[in-house]
Parts: C-alpha cells; structure tokens; sequence
C-alpha cells in the first residue's frame, strides 16, 4: 500500500469520525460513497475542506469531487497530479 493511499485512510477516518473502521478495513478500489463505506454529502464537504488543509488543492467545481473521490485510488491519483 502506498503511503500517500495509507495517509488518506487515516486522514478519512480522522476526519469524518469513523472510529468503527480500521485502515485495512478500507479497499483502494472501494466506492467511498453509496453502497461501498458509504459516505454522504456532508461527509464529500469535509474531504473538499481535507484536500485544501492538508494538500493544498482547492475545488473550484464541487462536481469534480464525484470523480476524485469514487475511491482511495482515485483521490492518491489526483493528489500527485495537482498537490502544490
């Protein structure tokens, strides 16, 4: 695993107050919303608020967020194309 894919598992956790998960419970691959962990809007408005704190990135189109954050692998993946 990498550690950037390991990072946000933590952050993911932290951050929405998943205490019930462990790391190795999410899948890189997993959806994060709907039928995969299930994460909701509320929870997409806090990952957006995560990118800009802790990576630096800024979405300017919340529909962008569907894409970047379908699953571990899509976020690292956007992550290291665009961090400042």
């Amino acid at each position: 695993m990498s550690a950037l894919k390991l990072e946000l598992k933590e952050k993911i956790i932290e951050q929405l107050n998943l205490e019930d998960l462990s790391v190795e419970e999410i899948s890189d691959s997993e959806p994060l919303f709907g039928e995969g962990l299930g994460l909701d809007s509320i929870d997409a408005l806090e990952l957006i608020v995560m990118l800009d704190k802790d990576y630096g990135i800024k979405l300017a189109d919340p529909k962008e967020g569907r894409k970047i954050f379908e699953s571990i692998d899509t976020m690292a993946a956007y992550i290291e194309a665009n961090k400042s």
